[in-house]
């Protein structure tokens, strides 16, 4: 499990600051399937957001259908953080969901204890490539169901087997821009994680 200890030793809260745990998770899926938003609702800080204007070149790379209204993508990382509860905090990094910046992903994925793979059922197959990616190197993912209005709405299992999930992957349905959705999904990947991490533990020592 990757984590670190934050706080002052010589902080006036003394030990309770100094157990504080701070947990790095990625957020990451397709293009336009709402990495950005979902940082920015959860976020207890203002959000570091590296977006940038689509360009006339840009358009004829990324793949905009069924995301014809996006304007703006991001080109290297959103950044936010959220406190879960006393004494635990999660650093949340975006992922680009263009296929020319994948060079970033190895960098944004060291020490991640867990990620959260965003989907959009209208164009499921742009978050194939996440779910391969943690897949194979082994990081804990939740996969989490951006109901967009208007999109139809399919069953957990139907996405999980759509996906071809390896059994267990959670698959939850959320909503982006609101904050506590966007927790839920949150503490769902911790737990997930936590469950993993322990399980390979055993193993190890077992």
């Amino acid at each position: 499990m990757s984590f670190e200890h934050v706080g002052n030793a010589h902080s006036t809260h003394g030990a309770h600051e100094d157990d504080a745990m701070a947990l790095k998770i990625l957020v990451a899926g397709g293009f336009g399937a709402g990495k950005t938003t979902l940082v920015g609702a959860v976020s207890d800080i203002r959000p570091l957001r590296t977006e940038e204007p689509l360009s006339a070149a840009g358009r004829g790379v990324d793949d905009t259908g069924g995301v014809a209204r996006k304007t703006a993508s991001t080109v290297a990382m959103d950044f936010g953080r959220i406190t879960i509860h006393a004494g635990l905090s999660l650093y949340l990094f975006g992922t680009p969901g263009q296929d020319r910046f994948w060079f970033l992903w190895d960098e944004l994925s060291e020490g991640a204890l867990a990620a959260v793979v965003l989907a959009d059922t209208r164009r499921l197959e742009d978050c194939f490539a996440a779910v391969d990616y943690f897949e194979r190197r082994r990081i804990p993912f939740v996969v989490a169901v951006n109901c967009f209005p208007g999109a139809r709405t399919y069953a957990a299992h139907d996405v999980s087997d759509a996906l071809d999930l390896d059994r267990g992957t959670p698959v939850v349905l959320c909503d982006a821009r609101d904050r506590d959705s966007g927790k839920d999904v949150l503490i769902r990947t911790v737990e997930y994680a936590g469950r993993v991490h322990t399980a390979r533990l055993l193993d190890a020592v077992g």
